[in-house]
Parts: structure tokens; C-alpha cells; sequence
């Protein structure tokens, strides 16, 4: 351990100023519920985040027809009857802009913005061992000793944005996704090239198609997308699900998605015929269903999948029509479900305008950024105006490696997790004592999930933890050792189970140089999940050490 490190100096030798119970970090979907709770509980709390308001993922992700795929109405705060029916949605899938009043309505309403400091970022957080207290640094020059450390800085926070050589060279800007100007930007008129076909590249290709001069989408790894049906809401509407409140709160937490559908026939069960028609069914539904809640065969079941993905593919290629097409955006070489399945509104239909070009770079990949465009690696230039990456995040664990994190002996959560991303249930991690985490991997997060769903249980669940350590005058908790090998070993078993353990993609880590394999998100199902963590609690936080 260094000498230097504050885990070796204790509180006495460090200034500071501010004392917390407890530090959040984060002020999105996650850190406004838990601000709001350890408040009640009557906690000393205080909220970072790095951006100038509230809002998260929603705050953050302003690019061209970025919108929710959960339905407005089920990605909510289930704990107040009164905040779910004062706000009324204009739409099933609404837009971003709407989803950050939304969320500026919730922190309002719960007057939440005392308590949270803006335009702060996290840059170290260390465990002092002597006087049982986290110090806490920012950029603005700021230490804090708090009790707990409370991590909310979401699942997909940390963007793949540095990902090509050259990038500094180019003459036009270059914008990530998650990263788009707040005050906007032109591209009306402009030649674009947008990398990525993912569920954010789909959002911005479908919107900019029609404004931009010329638009070419480089396309590595194509994506099953399903159609949205977006209808807008009349009062009838939005009374009609305000009434479902009861309804939802009780169903939500245990479905296998923390969606409102969930699976309701074993694949055998049905005959071919019947599949079939279930399979339009749910597919004319316009939403996440055919994902979520048509066969759970699909994600584990080799033939099963390769039927509904055979499904999936047949509806793309009756859209694409054009062989090429087809061939560029229609994936053949992973199942149905095993990536993040985006929803589309007339996304197919694009690559049909005279002014759009697909650009398949899987054997031809992208060399470098040079000063006026896209260099590929047989040498072909494709000159553009800008730049956009919807090139992914670091998912999971990269918001909290990207900072300073140090537990017991000076350990590394950075180091840690560079060679094996482990948690205990995703709300805790051996080694770093009161550090308690959401939306973290080995939970249900980003993947397979709705958010708000998820979310939820787990910062109330870090409320009851603290609340009955409190009571029965404990002033640590740390999982043991047993403990997390015991839930890393559960996680890996049901993911391993899975088609999605053995598919390339950002939900093992793929997209990450060097970054270990593993799931990053528990796959047992959000019923499930919620069942186990609670049994653990009222075990006396079984697989966890109070002192």
C-alpha cells in the first residue's frame, strides 16, 4: 500500500468539506430515487453528477430521434400513485426531450435539486480503514467523507468514443451519440456518415435520412430490429393506464423482464401452426414483446432460436428487398435475442433513398480518421462533412473504472475488474466496504430489463440494507468471500446456459478490448433476481459481513 494513499492516512491527515452518511453518484433514473429514500430515512445525502441537470441516460442522450423502446406508462416510479398520475404522456414510445421534463417533473415534485450538485465529476473515492469512512474527491476541488458510497452512474454511461486512429485529424466535428451538443447540431444539408447499427445508429439513421445531403452508414455487425408502433395518446388513452396503476406495481417486479408481458408458452407445447400465429401476434404488437415474452426457448435452445430468427429475418428481407441489402444488414451468424434487439420505425425503408449508401466495413474495416473523412483499410476514402459514432459504451463496469475507486489495502476497483468483473448480487463488491451499487454487473441491467423496473428494486433494497443497519446499530457491510464466489457462480451458470454467453457483443464485454468475458448482466429473469436478493435480507444479509 502506498504511503501516500488515503487508506493509509486516515481521516486526521485529510481536509474536509463536506461530511455525508451517504455520497451518490449519479442523478438519473437511480440517484433521484435514492436521494429520495435515504432522505425520508433521514440520511445526510448528497447527489454528483457530471452533467448540468438531472436526467441520466436521458440527459446525456439528446442525438436525433433518441426515444424510449420501454413503454411510456410501465418505465416509471411505482412508489407513489400521486407522482405516476399528475404526469401524462403524449405518446407509447415518447422522445427524449419529453422523457427529461418528465424527470425534471419527478425531481421537482420530491424537490430533489437542494440535495444534488451539478456539473461535479467523481474523480477518486477511497475507503479509509481506521475510521470506517469513504474520501471523496471531484474535479472541482472538493473532499468528502461520507458512510456509504452509492454508485448510480447507469449501466451504459461510459462511450466508446476514442475508437479509431486518427480521429483528431478530421476537418468536420465528430459527435458521439451519447455526447450530442445540448444546444444541437446542423446536419441539414451536409454529407454524414453515421458508424454503427445499433439501437442508438438505428434512432439517429431513421430521423437525419431525409435532412442530411448525402448519408453513409458504416455497418460492421447488422441487428435483428423490430417495427415500433407509436401511437399518440388522447385523455382516454392516458386515463386508461393511469387506472392500471395497482396493477402495475403489482406485476412489474416479478415478470422475467420487469416489462408488463411475460412468456406464456413452452415452444413444445404449440405446433407449428400455432407458433406461427403467435409469432404474428406478438410481432404486430410493435414493441419488445417478440423479444421479451414470446418463447424463453429463444434464448436457449439452438433450434428454437434459429426459427424465430428465421422469423425476424423473413419480415427484414420482405423491407430490404434489394440482395445487397440484405446481405449487409440482416444478421446469419448469432441468434434472435442473444444482442440488445432495437426498435425501428421505417429504418429499412432509408436505405432505399437515392441520397443513402450502406457501407459493409466487416471485411473491409475502417483504417483510420483522416482530415476529410473515412479511410477504410483496401485504401477507399469516403469524404464526409461529420462524423457520428453510435459506436456503444463500455457497458457495466466502465463508469465506475473510469474512476478512482479504492477499497480495503488500497485495492483497485479499476485493477480488480481488469481481470475479473465480479459482484456480489451487483450491489456490493468483496473488498470495498459500504460501496453499495446499482444497475452494476451481475444484476438485471441494460440488458434483458426495463430499466426503471430494475432500478427500483435495487436502490430500495440498499435503503432497507442501511435502514436496518441503522437499527441494530451496524456501522459496515461487505460481502464475503463465500459470499460473492457463491453469487458469481449462480450468475455464471444461468448465463452460461445461454445463447447470449456465447454471441459477440457489449452484453459480454466483446466490444471492449481486453476487457474479461463474462455476462454482464444476470440472466435469471427480474422475478427472480428480486426473490434472491430479498431471501438474502431477510437471512440477516446472507453472503454478507455487518459489523
Amino acid at each position: 500500500m502506498s504511503p501516500h494513499s488515503s487508506s493509509a492516512v486516515g481521516l486526521a491527515d485529510t481536509e474536509v468539506s463536506l461530511e455525508l452518511d451517504a455520497l451518490i453518484i449519479g442523478a438519473g433514473v437511480a440517484g433521484l430515487y435514492q436521494l429520495h429514500q435515504l432522505r425520508e430515512l433521514g440520511l445526510r445525502v448528497r447527489a454528483f453528477d457530471t452533467a448540468s441537470d438531472v436526467g441520466g441516460t436521458w440527459y446525456w442522450n439528446r442525438y436525433p430521434g433518441a426515444r424510449f423502446d420501454s413503454e411510456a406508462y410501465i418505465y416509471q416510479y411505482l412508489f407513489s400513485d400521486e407522482l405516476y398520475k399528475n404526469w401524462s404522456w403524449s405518446q407509447r414510445f415518447p422522445g427524449q426531450p419529453e422523457i427529461e421534463q418528465w424527470l425534471h417533473y419527478v425531481t421537482d415534485s420530491l424537490d430533489l435539486r437542494r440535495d444534488i450538485q451539478f456539473s461535479t465529476t467523481i474523480t477518486s473515492a477511497h475507503y479509509v480503514e481506521d475510521s470506517k469512512r469513504w474520501i471523496v474527491r471531484t474535479d472541482r476541488g472538493d473532499t468528502i467523507a461520507t458512510q456509504f458510497l452509492i454508485t448510480c452512474a447507469g449501466m451504459l454511461s461510459a462511450p466508446m468514443s476514442s475508437v479509431f486512429e486518427g480521429q483528431g485529424s478530421f476537418a468536420g466535428p465528430i459527435f458521439h451519440t451519447s455526447r450530442w451538443p445540448k444546444e444541437g447540431a446542423d446536419v441539414a444539408g451536409k454529407r454524414v456518415a453515421v458508424i454503427g447499427v445499433g439501437a442508438t445508429g438505428i434512432q439517429v439513421i431513421q430521423t437525419i435520412a431525409d435532412k442530411v445531403e448525402h448519408l453513409k452508414v458504416f455497418i460492421r455487425t447488422p441487428q435483428y430490429a423490430l417495427p415500433m408502433k407509436n401511437p399518440s395518446y388522447d385523455d382516454r388513452d392516458v386515463a386508461a393506464y393511469k387506472e392500471r396503476f395497482e396493477e402495475l406495481r403489482a406485476t412489474l417486479p416479478h415478470t422475467f423482464s420487469g416489462f408488463e408481458y411475460d412468456f406464456e408458452h413452452a415452444w413444445v407445447d404449440l405446433t407449428p401452426e400455432q407458433r406461427r400465429e403467435r409469432l404474428e401476434e406478438i410481432y404486430d404488437n410493435g414493441s419488445l414483446k417478440l423479444w421479451l415474452a414470446s418463447f424463453a426457448e429463444v434464448f436457449s435452445d439452438d433450434e428454437v432460436s434459429e426459427q424465430v430468427s428465421e422469423f425476424v429475418r423473413e419480415k427484414m428481407r420482405a423491407r430490404l428487398k434489394d440482395p445487397k441489402l440484405c446481405e449487409l444488414l440482416i444478421p446469419t451468424d448469432y441468434g434472435f435475442g442473444t444482442h440488445r434487439v432495437p426498435l425501428e420505425t421505417n429504418y429499412f425503408e432509408v436505405y432505399h433513398r437515392p441520397n443513402v449508401e450502406a457501407v459493409g466495413v466487416r471485411t473491409n474495416p475502417i483504417s483510420r480518421i483522416v482530415p476529410k473523412g473515412i479511410l477504410l483499410e483496401d485504401g477507399t476514402l469516403h469524404e464526409v462533412d461529420v462524423i457520428i459514432l453510435a459506436t456503444g459504451f463500455d457497458a457495466g463496469s466502465g463508469a465506475l473504472t473510469r474512476i478512482d475507486i479504492r477499497g480495503r489495502e488500497d485495492r483497485s476497483l479499476a485493477s480488480d475488474w481488469s481481470r475479473d468483473i465480479r459482484t456480489t448480487m451487483g450491489l456490493m463488491v468483496h473488498g470495498y466496504p459500504n460501496m453499495l451499487t446499482t444497475g452494476a454487473p451481475l444484476a438485471p441491467s441494460a440488458a434483458l430489463c426495463n430499466m426503471t423496473t430494475c432500478l427500483q428494486q435495487q436502490t430500495e433494497w440498499i435503503t432497507e440494507c442501511i435502514r436496518h443497519m441503522r437499527e441494530h446499530g451496524y456501522t459496515v457491510i461487505e460481502p464475503t468471500v463465500e459470499g460473492e464466489d457463491e453469487w458469481v457462480a449462480h450468475h455464471d451458470e444461468t448465463a452460461n446456459a445461454t445463447l447470449i454467453s456465447k454471441t459477440n457483443s457489449w452484453y459480454n464485454g466483446a466490444n471492449v478490448p481486453g476487457k474479461p468475458r463474462r455476462v454482464l448482466s444476470y440472466t435469471g429473469g427480474v422475478g427472480t433476481y428480486r426473490e434472491l436478493t430479498l431471501a438474502a435480507a431477510a437471512a440477516g444479509y446472507k453472503g454478507f459481513q455487518l459489523s
